[in-house]
């Protein structure tokens, strides 16, 4: 398996029966700049697998056909340099321990939030060292994600995991107008439960902790959403 590079970003296989995951995280995981295909099945998932070469597989344990564990443990043996994680409806102690133990380098239970997936995702891949994509920067404002840092003019920021997750999808989008749909499927999780004033208020929150340039760096695209500032 190929380690990615600053011109080949990391590629992600989603394997899931579920079309609504499926969709879901291939425009999530596109968003946070992932190369992404996906597979209904385990057959299709292992046509993937001969004609890409993930680095990153994302399975659903309980799959129609061929069972997910014994496939997650078929990949692993074929290359155990690629990241497995697994998605599942079974939270119980014994399910996570028979995930782990098919060679699962993580397992997370539905309904999960995306950006605790992507911070998985993330945490894994440095095993094979510092990428291209550990830093952020627009102008004076520097993320670095692997220190889970800010700084602005070379100050620190003191940010929330929320407001540094916001930050980060901005970051990752420079001149895109986010709508507010958007920044909560991203931030908040498909599973999100409340309304979107919700942006609102922690758009407000880092315009305040990034002080007199906050306005000038996250601008309101009236009846759209936000993007960064030039």
């Amino acid at each position: 398996m190929a380690a990615p590079t600053a011109d080949s970003p990391v590629r992600v296989l989603v394997v899931d029966d579920e079309p609504a995951i499926r969709d879901y995280l291939r425009l999530g995981l596109r968003y946070e700049g992932f190369a992404v295909r996906e597979a209904a099945d385990t057959h299709a998932a292992r046509a993937a697998l001969r004609e890409w070469d993930p680095q990153v597989v994302v399975l659903d344990v309980v799959l129609p056909g061929e069972d997910g564990m014994a496939f997650g443990r078929d990949l692993r043996e074929g290359d155990p340099d690629r990241l497995l994680i697994f998605l599942t409806a079974r939270d119980a102690l014994d399910d996570r321990v028979r995930g782990l133990e098919a060679g699962a380098d993580d397992y997370l239970v539905k309904p999960f939030e995306f950006r605790e997936l992507v911070a998985r995702i993330r945490t894994h891949l440095r095993r094979l060292g510092p990428g291209p994509g550990d830093m952020l920067a627009h102008g004076p404002l520097l993320m670095d994600l692997m220190r889970h840092r800010v700084t602005l003019d070379g100050a620190p920021v003191e940010l929330s995991l929320r407001e540094f997750d916001l930050l980060c999808c901005f970051l990752r989008h420079p001149g895109q107008v986010l709508s507010k749909q958007t920044l909560l499927d991203r931030v908040w999780g498909y599973d999100f439960g409340g309304n979107d004033n919700i942006v609102e208020q922690y758009v407000r929150y880092l315009r305040e902790k990034l002080g007199e340039q906050g306005r000038a760096l996250i601008v309101t695209v009236r009846g759209v959403g936000y993007r960064l500032g030039d």
